[in-house]
């Protein structure tokens, strides 16, 4: 019974030591325990040595301090990044963040419930807000346009709503917006491309934003990679701002509800019709779809519309409406008519005449080169290298490799980034949902090619295996579009490697290189010559 006593006399003096020893730990410690707090379930641990016995966070899970302590002699909490940790919780409405946060990544947990705008307002010196893959809803919080020192917001694969707030664009650092895969509503704000000028990634893909495109959108000079507005609900005309954007930049606009012609400047110049896909209402190059006159825009003002007389009038000078076409004009015209007519049938008739005349000849020919006049019969003579085949323009992926486990539509679907630019066309570093990284070169207007020749050399091709030469794994052919698809190649380009800043290469190892590319085009050279039919070289 003492000793019972004495263990609750101890009591008050033990409680009083923590009491101490959580008082000592600094104020971005004590924060950062209140949001552990909200933590509900933390099943990888990630958050286990976060306690209050250590003398300040820095050495904690995920926190990262500055190098230089403050004037109170304390190291201040400036990052904390704790990625794919699974860790359920709703983000406390309570400012539970160091007032000298500048990063924060939680992406691709399990984070459920609105963004709390108290949250943000405890750190208003955030540069980076990574919430990526998570499960939050509710609308943008407007609060985020209070942070000034915002540079980059990723917001992406959540359950958002709502419109875009007009705040945001007080954001005038903002360097990356990935608002992707939400259910965000509404048109974009007024000056969203003049007032975010230094964007260097856009990403509103898979959401419902609605209204026009904005015209100051061509102000995003800085902006790389891909411009991505896709499976939205954009509508009405493309605007050809868009062509100001750098010219390496890939705009993605399939599906949404665009309709007009497609501009054909700058960065919209020359792109396949694959970026435009989905769009019922648009018209021109490069899809197959031409424009009424009444959707092309009109080049020559002064032209009258139909039915204004007056303008008519004036046209004419005042002396009332033109004349009609005289009875020479008509009789010229019928007499051209008849003669182009005539010139048509006996061309025909000559044509038919050699056909029929090779058919003759052939019937005593040996069997061997029976039916060839099918083939060769004059004006008749059909080509079969000149028409694709009857699956030519299949629109499908041809695989050379039995490892391509993946298809059009996933390539289509996947991140784009421009490496570089040619003139036979633009290769892309694409990334697919997987992780997989592919080279994929699409073929400008110099591609232009027959589907058996096309065919035939890309497959022979893909059979060569050298440890320096880029294995081609699959193609794409159809008459608009012409893409080949290869390993990627994280090291770089030769050009860069020459002329690059980090590394500068000699003068003897530069004859080497070029050595072996000379060796190595002779060797490409032979396989096609060995692989392809003469008939075809």
């Amino acid at each position: 019974m003492a000793a019972l006593h004495q263990h609750l006399a101890l009591l008050p003096l033990l409680l009083l030591l923590l009491a101490t020893t959580t008082d000592a730990l600094t104020p971005d410690g004590q924060a950062l325990l209140a949001f552990k707090a909200a933590i509900l379930q933390d099943p990888t641990g990630a958050l286990v040595n976060w306690n209050a016995t250590a003398p300040d966070p820095c050495a904690w899970n995920g926190v990262v301090c500055s190098a230089v302590a403050d004037s109170t002699g304390a190291r201040r909490v400036v990052a904390l990044s704790l990625p794919q940790n699974r860790l359920v919780a709703a983000l406390p409405a309570s400012p539970a963040l160091p007032s000298s946060l500048r990063h924060l990544n939680l992406r691709s947990n399990r984070l459920f419930g609105p963004i709390p705008p108290e949250l943000l307002a405890g750190a208003a010196a955030l540069q980076s807000l990574v919430l990526y893959g998570n499960a939050l809803y509710g609308p943008v919080p407007k609060e985020l346009g209070d942070l000034a020192y915002l540079q980059i917001l990723d917001l992406s694969s959540n359950a958002l709503n709502g419109s875009l707030p007009p705040s945001i664009l007080k954001c005038r650092r903002l360097r990356t917006l990935a608002l992707g895969r939400n259910n965000l509503t509404g048109p974009l704000p007024e000056g969203f491309g003049r007032e975010l000028a230094a964007l260097e990634r856009l990403d509103l893909s898979y959401n419902r934003f609605s209204g026009a495109i904005p015209e100051d959108i061509g102000n995003l000079s800085r902006i790389q990679g891909t411009v991505d507005l896709s499976h939205n609900e954009f509508s009405g005309p493309i605007p050809a701002s868009l062509g100001r954007l750098p010219e390496k930049v890939y705009i993605d606009l399939t599906y949404n509800n665009l309709s007009g012609p497609i501009p054909q400047n700058g960065a919209l110049e020359n792109r396949g019709p694959t970026a435009f896909v989905g769009n019922p209402g648009l018209c021109g190059p490069p899809l197959k779809n031409p424009c009424s006159p009444d959707a092309m825009p009109s080049s020559n003002p002064s032209v009258p519309k139909d039915g204004d007389s007056s303008a008519l009038e004036a046209a004419g000078g005042g002396k009332g409406r033109s004349k009609g076409l005289g009875k020479f004009a008509i009789v010229a015209i019928v007499l051209s008519d008849v003669v182009g007519i005539l010139i048509i049938a006996l061309v025909f008739f000559y044509c038919y005449w050699r056909a029929v005349s090779s058919k003759e000849k052939g019937q005593g020919a040996a069997a061997g080169s029976k039916g060839s006049c099918g083939k060769d019969c004059g004006c008749f003579r059909r080509d079969e290298s000149q028409t694709p085949s009857e699956h030519a323009e299949q629109y499908d992926l041809v695989a050379l490799d039995q490892q391509v486990r993946f298809d059009l539509d996933e390539l289509l679907k996947a991140s784009a980034f421009v490496l570089g630019k040619s003139g036979i066309g633009i290769v892309y570093k694409v990334v697919l949902e997987d992780g997989l990284t592919m080279a994929v070169r699409r073929l400008g207007e110099g591609g232009l090619q027959r589907f058996k020749e096309f065919q035939t050399e890309v497959e022979a091709i893909g059979k060569v295996r050298h440890p320096n030469i880029v294995t081609l794994r699959a193609y794409y052919w159809s008459f608009d579009e012409k893409l080949l698809i290869y390993d990627y190649i994280p090291n770089g380009s030769l050009a860069a490697a020459i002329h690059g800043t980090y590394m500068v290469l000699g003068l003897t190892l530069r004859f080497t290189i070029n050595s072996v590319f000379l060796v190595h085009s002779f060797i490409i050279h032979v396989w096609i010559r060995i692989l392809i039919p003469n008939s075809l070289i």
